[in-house]
């Protein structure tokens, strides 16, 4: 049995579907309010932040996935995230099952250095804190030789279905919506974006790698890095039509987020766009070379003919 905990987002419900495709039929879902994903799902509908029902989500599993998100709110982020993490490390190791789990960069400098899984966590605001507290948990519970874990770390997202990003929300939901684009701060610094699809299909591999264990891993991105303002051009030559897009300054964002709870939650993450943001993933790519990574163009095609088959 592999159990997927916060199955029911992107990352949850793509990590279903591969785990089916490629490794195994035996997927418990777990999440408020579970729906399958494949037909030969079992579901279990959790609040996860109660130890009693972490423990009974995962009895009977060989690996759980963490893959659970929460609203953007940093006062929700405080009181619930470190909450459930540790109710489902217990529960891990009372039912004696492998941890694998999904991790952001909240909790990185965001000052232009290259990220690797080395680089030392200096987070910038509470929701980066909150995400180097539950790094730092799982770390210490695989240092002390007590629960089997791993750790998959991914960077801003762009993707179909329910991907939620900056990225996805400014660029592609904007392109859909025949808006002019709008870029955060500068166009001109590189970035590193994950295909969601990408890090569901890493993190099934690596969750069934067993000696990819007691390690932390960078999921794969495409190696071209691209600033927004390339990025852009490539997505106008996709979608065969000029794009305009205009960059919104930092001071535009401080302005709105007196307006805009969604706002406030995300001026913590605003430094990462003022300076090269680049995600080294090459321990990942030497460990598994095989791995098809989808590249910019072939991700901003899916996207286009996403929206193509929504609109008939």
């Amino acid at each position: 049995m592999q159990t997927i905990l916060g199955a029911n987002g992107q990352i949850g419900e793509e990590l279903a579907r591969e785990l089916k495709r490629n490794f195994t039929s035996n997927i418990r879902i777990v999440s408020r309010g579970a729906t399958k994903v494949n037909d030969t799902d079992e579901v279990f509908s959790a609040d996860l932040s109660i130890k009693e029902k972490a423990i009974e989500a995962v009895k009977g599993s060989e690996i759980a996935y963490f893959t659970l998100g929460l609203p953007v709110s940093s006062d929700l982020w405080e009181k619930q995230f470190p909450l459930i993490l540790r109710n489902v490390i217990d529960a891990c190791k009372i039912n004696g099952a492998k941890l694998v789990f999904f991790d952001n960069t909240y909790m990185y400098p965001q000052d232009g250095r290259v990220l690797r899984e080395e680089t030392i966590f200096e987070p910038v605001g509470r929701k980066g804190k909150v995400r180097r507290e539950m790094a730092e948990m799982v770390l210490r519970e695989m240092q002390s030789g007590e629960l089997e874990a791993v750790i998959c770390r991914a960077p801003e997202f762009y993707g179909p279905g329910k991907t939620q990003s900056i990225t996805n929300t400014l660029i592609f939901n904007n392109i859909k919506e025949g808006k002019k684009l709008k870029v955060p701060l500068s166009d001109t610094k590189k970035r590193s974006l994950i295909w969601t699809p990408d890090a569901s299909r890493a993190t099934a591999l690596i969750g069934n790698t067993p000696d990819a264990f007691g390690q932390t891993w960078h999921l794969p991105v495409d190696e071209s890095h691209p600033t927004y303002k390339q990025f852009i051009a490539l997505a106008s030559t996709i979608y065969e039509k000029e794009l305009k897009y205009s960059i919104v300054p930092k001071f535009v964002f401080k302005i709105v987020a007196r307006f805009n709870d969604r706002i406030k939650e995300l001026q913590e993450l605003l430094p990462r766009y003022e300076h090269d943001n680049v995600f080294d993933d090459s321990k990942f790519r030497n460990r598994f070379p095989d791995f098809n990574v989808t590249t910019y163009k072939q991700g901003i095609g899916q996207m286009k003919n996403e929206q193509l088959s929504l609109q008939k």
